[in-house]
């Protein structure tokens, strides 16, 4: 495990930079089947720790004990590449949680390169290059991902919403119908769909699916902008402008357990609140009221988080 002093300064130790720049190039035990081999420490990029000292103790903790854990089984030379990929992929989710992009990328390239059949690593790499705004490298991790689980509805949706980033609409479509066929409750799937649509100018059925996101759900308030540019498109400018009046900058997302599994990983006060909001969002007031008292539980202090435990309860 790397000092604290060292990590909070910036740096890894060279114990960890030569660990984690050469992994575990010994191959796992022979077992009389075609064995996992881990690659050649060329294959494998260093990873150093960045300045934790304006993190939360908790969340400190958790990458001291992620980053011991990858460690321990680097260390090992009966580890599996497939569970070394774990604990690369772990102290990556980690990382990307605490919104440590340039940290997480290495990890998660490692965890890829150990483990090419997952798609989590892939899937992980597409979103963390998509954050950065960079539309090439997302799509084509999400492609990749997709090669290897071709029925993740999410994976589609984040690959139609790049491929529309792009000016690309008609790479979009079938990626949002597909979803749709495998999801046909999906306001994600949807709402892409409609703004396909408009991209395309063909403004009535742009107004079918947007109107039909907002029929399911009407707190989608994402997609009232779109609807009006549709309207705005058919020439019905009242209508235009009462959903302009009604816009507000929300998104609309897939349901996507992986993202929600690394943005419920950090425990830190900021973490509670944020997931707290969310389930106020949805009107799940026992969940946020559990969320929020969590982080008051680190930190008692927070005004905020009192506030957003009254509202709560």
């Amino acid at each position: 495990m790397i000092h604290p002093a060292a990590a909070a300064g910036g740096f890894a130790t060279a114990v960890l930079f030569g660990l984690l720049a050469s992994g575990c190039t010994s191959p796992a035990p022979s077992t009389g089947r075609s064995a996992q081999r881990a690659p050649d420490a060329q294959a494998l990029r260093p990873v150093s720790l960045p300045d934790l000292s304006k993190m939360t103790d908790s969340v400190q903790k958790q990458i001291h004990e992620a980053n011991a854990a990858l460690l321990l089984k680097a260390e090992n030379r009966q580890s599996p590449p497939s569970e070394i990929a774990d604990a690369y992929g772990q102290l990556g989710r980690i990382f990307m949680a605490a919104d440590q992009l340039e940290v997480a990328e290495p990890c998660f390239l490692n965890a890829q390169t150990l483990a090419p059949d997952d798609m989590r690593w892939p899937y992980y790499l597409g979103h963390l290059h998509r954050k950065r705004g960079e539309l090439a490298q997302a799509r084509s991790f999400f492609e990749r991902a997709l090669q290897l689980q071709p029925d993740e509805v999410a994976a589609l949706v984040w690959l139609g919403d790049v491929h529309l980033a792009e000016g690309q609409p008609d790479r979009a479509e079938p990626l949002f119908a597909k979803a749709l066929t495998l999801q046909p409750n999906s306001l994600s799937a949807r709402f892409g769909l409609g703004r396909h649509a408009l991209a395309r100018r063909d403004y009535r059925r742009a107004v079918t699916y947007l109107a039909e996101v907002l029929a399911k759900d009407p707190d989608a308030a994402g997609a009232h902008y779109p609807l009006a540019m549709a309207y705005q498109g058919l020439g019905q400018a009242d209508k235009a402008e009462a959903q302009l009046r009604l816009r507000q900058d929300k998104e609309i997302l897939p349901a996507d357990p992986l993202m929600v599994e690394l943005e419920e990983l950090l425990e830190s006060p900021q973490a509670y609140e944020s997931r707290g909001i969310r389930a106020l969002d949805q009107k799940n007031w026992t969940e946020a009221a559990a969320l929020f008292q969590k982080g008051l539980a680190l930190a008692p202090e927070s005004a905020a988080l009192h506030h957003r435990l009254g509202t709560a309860q």
